[in-house]
């Protein structure tokens, strides 16, 4: 059986059936089979688990692996931002070992270097932070955001350097190391193509300027690629205000120099052809609108040269014609057809069908203090009236004239309901009414002085005005209370009151010392009433009562009890004394500002007439006019030009020869702060008294001309006039912050018509031994000094003499004996000598009255408002330019601590 079974063994392996093919393939497969993860280790960690890096590779253990594999776990272990992989081991065997090093933490990010741009302005843009991970990639973008900060600063040489700074426990400090650079100007502006305007024409309609040391104050000569965009724009619409319709900027390239410090624009145009306007017309679906007339009344026609701004402006003039005329949603669309062959541009404005509009209701939103009431009353429409765009504009400028709320307020208008209706929104925002000042400040008019008031402009919300001040200097005094009622009885009348009392002392200079001439208080009060006649126009009336006395100092300008001429001059001593005004006037005011804080756009008229003669002591008739107009250029221009101009007609009989009847109280007086460029009551009618030097009797007389030792006493004038232009220039956003408002201007006035006063006096002329005149070097008449004898209480006339006191001493005395001594007036006189007369003498003078001509005083400067942190500043420098003689300019004046 053995054999049996080896046989059959041998048998069957004999008869064993050939291999198929899938059993010939098998050994090779296994052969080229990939290789299986056998195991995954991490080394390198500290804070991460090997499970969270594994957790960010698609490698498993048992999952088959290769070279791409691994390559793919290397990238996705970076992407996460946690680690760096150094290496990767084990490939060989399948016990893969991935070797990393953590990312470290960030401990703190400081930046070095910045000066010209803060950390509060850096900081914001980093996204670096501590307690973050810490990457080169972040690294790089924070890098690159800092310098994209300073490119837009206009510093494209900026260079930042990251640095890194290992501490302990795996932790860096991130430093940004800044090198700033300077701002890089635009050295160039080169422009091609242009042939019918020149390079500067263009570049001064450009936004941005060349780098030139007139320009060392502009920001507008740093780079900066949305101006360059900008002054495509302003080129652009140049050419089209000149006719060049075809115009086109073909590119603008700005260039970097290689030092990174400047920048070279370069751009190229096409002007194209010039064009003029052919046939303007109006095509009207409104009813209501002449088309033939509204054509004729547009600002071109057909002939003039295209103006593409004009046409602008023609489409908001329609807009507002229709909107005159109810039609809220008028669509106004002009229709362009060019015909190249002759040049020209024809044009018809089409306005669409409308509804006419409906006010449909008036939201007042914002206002937590004022009454509704008070906005509501200055709106010129009310809810159902048919809407009118120029009413709603002037209601609109009726409320900014308020002052209560935020500046360049606008009436919102929405649509209602209905196609026909519309909603008109007032959201204002409030800002503070109240005023609480307490300044002390320096004046060039009032030089050192302090200030307290408090005034409530929006009293309970009402509108109300009430106030009260207190004002001190060296040479005026003021206590004011005052209150008014813009809509009394909720009737469209204002009524309002002032009490006050004010103390002035007058001044002139001699050299630099400023004398006080005469002083005047003034007690009383004023009522003033105002209604409206149109919209435009309304009628004030006033009554004043008020007490004048007008004094000189004793001690400086009487003798013997009197005023005395020779020290004060007769025009100041027929000044003094106490006087009544009883005066009522009336004022018509046509007012069409579109602001009365800070007006851009609108005129104002008032003509003011007032009569005083009331009762009181003086009669007189006082004529004013007073014209300011104001247009905004755009861009935040404003010009404006006034002119000014009064006249005083007394009512009462001469006061006597050489004595003008208008008081010195009652005139017009002209200089600083009004007429800029000349000292206060610089202007007008004066006397100067110029004194002699010298000995009368050896012809060395000579009459003092220095300017300094001049006395100049001014006298006011009857009439005057005072014009203006001025135009506000625009500073930067910085510069509007701080309040700073730059003007140009140019002023002309005058102040005249007085009585000639009289001679003070007239000196006596000195004659030689043989009673011949006698003549100075100059050939001016030698005078002689004027003395008149000194007087007692009881008015006896006063000697003096010289003795020896109980000391030894040589001593004066005084005494009312010629001859001989009496210690009390009346006693005897003991002793035989002579006295010698005690005297008041006053040196000889001349006296000439000047300044009385209405020939135009002509002055030019710059000035400067600014709200500066020590309270409102107006800084003037002005050159007077036109003077007339006895005029006193100045240069330069300021006031800090007081309104101006």
């Amino acid at each position: 059986m053995l054999s049996g079974i080896v046989c059959g063994t041998a048998q069957a392996q004999e008869v064993t059936p050939p291999a198929t093919e899938a059993q010939q393939t098998a050994p090779a497969q296994q052969q080229t089979q990939q290789p299986v993860i056998k195991s995954l280790t991490i080394e390198g960690t500290q804070r991460l688990e090997a499970a969270t890096v594994l957790s960010y590779t698609r490698l498993r253990v048992g999952q088959p692996y290769d070279n791409a594999s691994l390559d793919q776990a290397i990238k996705d272990l970076h992407a996460s931002d946690l680690m760096t992989v150094e290496s990767i081991s084990g490939a060989e065997s399948g016990h893969i070992v991935i070797h990393i090093r953590e990312n470290p933490i960030i401990n703190r990010v400081l930046l070095e270097g910045n000066k010209h741009l803060k950390e509060d302005k850096i900081t914001p843009e980093i996204h670096l932070a501590p307690r973050q991970i810490f990457t080169r990639a972040a690294v790089r973008a924070d890098v690159a955001r800092i310098v994209e900060l300073y490119r837009r600063q206009g510093r494209f040489a900026a260079v930042v350097e990251p640095q890194m700074v290992q501490l302990d426990q795996n932790r860096v400090d991130v430093v940004f190391e800044i090198t700033e650079g300077p701002k890089s100007k635009v050295r160039q502006i080169n422009i091609i193509g242009n042939e019918e305007f020149s390079d500067g024409e263009l570049r001064g309609e450009m936004a941005t300027k060349q780098a030139r040391f007139w320009t060392i104050l502009s920001s507008n000569t740093s780079y900066d690629q949305d101006r360059l965009a900008y002054d495509q724009q302003k080129l652009r619409q140049f050419y089209l205000t000149e006719g060049y319709a075809d115009f086109r900027v073909v590119s603008a390239i700005a260039e970097l120099t290689p030092d990174k410090r400047d920048f070279i624009i370069t751009y190229v145009v096409e002007e194209g052809e010039r064009y003029k306007f052919g046939p303007v017309t109006v095509d009207s679906a409104v009813r209501d609108f002449d088309e033939d007339r509204v054509a004729a009344s547009l600002p071109f026609g057909e002939g003039d040269w295209y103006n593409a701004q004009q046409v602008e402006d023609a489409v908001e003039q329609l807009s507002e014609l229709a909107g005159a005329y109810g039609y809220a949603f008028a669509d106004v669309q002009p229709e362009f057809s060019r015909d190249a062959e002759t040049r020209t541009m024809s044009l018809n404005f089409h306005i669409a069908e409308a509804n006419r509009t409906y006010i449909e209701r008036i939201e007042i939103t914002g206002n937590t203090q004022t009454r509704d009431e008070v906005i509501r009353r200055e709106f010129r429409v009310a809810e159902g009236d048919a809407f009118n765009s120029f009413m709603v504009r002037r209601s609109q400028d009726r409320i900014n004239s308020l002052g209560y709320f935020q500046e360049g307020f606008e009436i919102e208008q929405k649509p209602g309901s209905s196609p026909d209706r519309i909603v008109l929104g007032a959201n204002v925002e409030e800002r503070p009414t109240g005023e609480l000042t307490l300044s002390a400040g320096f004046s060039s008019l009032e030089r050192f002085l302090v200030s307290a008031s408090i005034r409530q402009r929006n009293f309970r919300g009402m509108g109300q005005t009430l106030s009260a001040s207190v004002d001190y200097s060296s040479y005026s005094k003021s206590v004011e209370l005052g209150f008014t009622e813009p809509y009394l009885f909720d009737h469209n009348i204002a009524l309002g009151g002032t009490l006050y009392r004010r103390d002035l002392n007058a001044f002139n200079y001699i050299g630099s010392d400023r004398n006080t001439t005469y002083s005047q208080v003034s007690t009383g009060f004023q009522i003033v009433s105002g209604i409206p006649l149109t919209e435009y126009w309304t009628l004030s009336g006033r009554y004043n009562f008020q007490l004048d006395d007008v004094t000189l100092d004793e001690a400086t300008f009487y003798t013997d009890g009197e005023c005395d001429p020779l020290k004060a001059g007769r025009y100041y001593c027929d000044a003094i004394g106490e006087r009544i005004t009883s005066l009522i006037g009336l004022s018509l005011i046509f007012d069409s500002l579109n602001s009365r804080i800070r007006p851009s756009a609108g005129h104002r008229l008032v003509l003011g007439l007032d009569f005083a003669g009331l009762g009181g002591d003086v009669r007189y008739v006082r004529g004013k006019v007073d014209f300011d107009k104001y247009w905004s250029l755009g861009s935040g221009f404003i010009f404006s030009t006034s002119a000014e101009g009064g006249y005083i007609h007394s009512l009462e009989d001469s006061r006597g020869e050489g004595i003008d009847p208008v008081r010195i109280t009652d005139r017009f007086w002209l200089g600083e702060p009004q007429f800029r460029g000349f000292d206060i009551r610089g202007v007008g009618p004066r006397v100067q008294r110029l004194y002699y030097s010298g000995d009368p009797s050896d012809g060395s007389q000579a009459l003092i001309t220095d300017q300094d030792r001049i006395v100049d006493d001014a006298l006011g004038g009857k009439a005057y006039y005072l014009t203006k232009a001025e135009l506000e220039i625009p500073l930067g956003a910085g510069a509007r912050e701080m309040g700073l408002r730059p003007s140009i201007f140019v002023q002309a006035g005058a102040l005249f018509n007085m009585t000639r006063p009289r001679p003070t006096f007239t000196f006596e002329q000195a004659t030689g031994p043989g009673g011949e005149l006698l003549y100075n070097d100059d050939g001016s008449p030698t005078l002689l000094p004027y003395s008149t004898p000194v007087t007692d209480a009881n008015g006896n006339e006063l000697y003096y003499n010289t003795y020896t006191n109980s000391e030894g001493a040589e001593a004066v005395r005084l005494t009312t004996c010629s001859v001989g001594y009496a210690a009390d007036p009346g006693d005897p006189c003991v002793g035989s000598a002579s006295n010698t007369a005690y005297l008041n003498t006053t040196q000889p003078f001349f006296e000439r009255y000047v300044g009385d001509t209405a020939r135009p005083r002509i002055t030019v400067g710059i000035g400067v408002n600014w709200n500066s942190p020590f309270g409102p500043l107006r800084l003037d420098i002005a050159k007077a330019i036109l003077t007339q003689p006895g005029d006193d300019p100045k240069l330069v004046t300021f006031n800090v601590g007081t309104q101006f």
